[in-house]
């Protein structure tokens, strides 16, 4: 069965590396971890142990969300940011076009999240049942029927970013799942993890990494 999956083959974009982490700029439509299936094996996780052997997973972004992302080089490195995670003490900063001129300057959606059974992994709004997610926002600028606008998320929902925006009647550019019409006629998803802020797992000290976005 062919999935359609053609991810791009750009060489490793290592932003940092030491002896506990190691940060890579993840590109747009390629998994972070395998798919169910061979047509879905080659991902970014794969592609890192086969330059760095000791590489662990500690978070995801999505297929088609660009940008920073995190591995830890050692167990130690995978627990510490791993506690960090779901302590809600990383801070991440991404970058997004969206439909529409958005009218106000910032604001914060809190709208709670649940996976759409019938249509996974589409996530949905749920008042009842859904998760608590909250998302701060602040646009950079507006023009042609559009916004470039900063998503800082508090929680880490899946989807969380695309959910929010589309309930927020902006949803952003190219996303398959949740933009319609000309929204859609982008070539790619226009969302990318701009920075991560963390402590590192060898002492604490704060750090913050950036990765440019391509858009």
């Amino acid at each position: 069965m062919n999935s359609g999956y053609n991810p791009p083959h750009d060489p490793l974009d290592i932003l940092h590396d030491d002896h506990e982490v190691l940060l890579v700029n993840k590109p747009s439509g390629l998994l972070s971890v395998p798919g169910k299936g061979p047509d879905l094996a080659d991902c970014l996780i794969t592609r890192v142990q086969a330059a760095f052997p000791n590489a662990l997973l500690v978070h995801r972004l999505d297929r088609d969300t660009s940008g920073v992302i995190i591995f830890a080089l050692t167990p130690h490195a995978q627990r510490h940011l791993g506690l960090q995670f779901e302590k809600r003490q990383t801070k991440k900063t991404y970058v997004s076009r969206v439909w529409g001129e958005v009218a106000e300057k910032t604001g914060t959606i809190d709208l709670p999240l649940i996976v759409d059974w019938p249509n996974r992994p589409r996530q949905m709004v749920d008042h009842e049942n859904g998760k608590s997610a909250v998302t701060d926002w602040r646009v950079i600028r507006t023009s042609d029927g559009e916004t470039r606008i900063r998503l800082m998320p508090r929680t880490g929902r899946s989807h969380q970013l695309r959910v929010h925006m589309m309930a927020l009647g902006h949803p952003i550019l190219g996303d398959p799942f949740y933009a319609t019409g000309p929204a859609l006629d982008y070539p790619r998803l226009m969302l990318h993890s701009e920075t991560l802020q963390f402590r590192h797992p060898d002492g604490g000290r704060g750090m913050r990494i950036t990765a440019k976005s391509p858009f």
